[in-house]
């Protein structure tokens, strides 16, 4: 791995707003399922969609993999559906750091609809850092660490999310 102090492209102001309050988008179209809503599918690409606004606070964007300096691989995804978004809604996606070490990070989304507020999605995930050249778990670089500890600290004051830690199961009444 690469020892970086610094990344060859420049990085946006960090936001450590509590949670992390930047994605934004529309339910397209394409992604309507025969239901009429929006597919189970699409969900999970628009929750890596708002992953890629992470990367882009925290320095593991795009360009950071075209830079051949490393990848980011998703390890675990959970993703609870709680009320259906319907073509052309708009909606947003906090994030917030759950937990990290030297090569992971632990996030939770929320996904909201932007005019009505009504929570219509969650999506966990652990995130990996891999080295470019050896496709091998790798630290995080200097500057990105250092994001991800500003912003996890910035998060550690929020309530663990209701629906973070679930397992899949079915609920019996006893």
């Amino acid at each position: 791995m690469k020892s970086l102090t610094s990344l060859p492209f420049a990085l946006p102001p960090l936001d450590l707003s509590a949670p992390l309050d930047r994605h934004r988008a529309r339910v397209k179209r394409e992604w309507i399922d025969g239901n009429g809503h929006m597919n189970v599918g699409y969900y999970v690409v628009a929750f890596d969609q708002a992953s890629d606004t992470l990367g882009e606070q925290l320095g593991f964007s795009w360009d950071y993999t075209r830079a051949k300096l490393g990848m980011i691989f998703i390890l675990e995804a959970h993703v609870t559906y709680d009320r259906e978004l319907l073509p052309d809604a708009p909606f947003r996606v906090t994030t917030q750091i759950l937990d990290h070490d030297a090569k992971r990070l632990h996030c939770f989304h929320e996904m909201y609809h932007a005019e009505e507020g009504f929570l219509a999605a969650t999506n966990e995930l652990v995130i990996l850092h891999v080295d470019y050249d050896s496709r091998r778990a790798a630290p995080w670089p200097e500057p990105i660490a250092e994001r991800i500890a500003a912003m996890a600290e910035a998060h550690k004051h929020l309530p663990w999310p209701e629906k973070a830690g679930r397992t899949i199961s079915l609920k019996r009444k006893r």
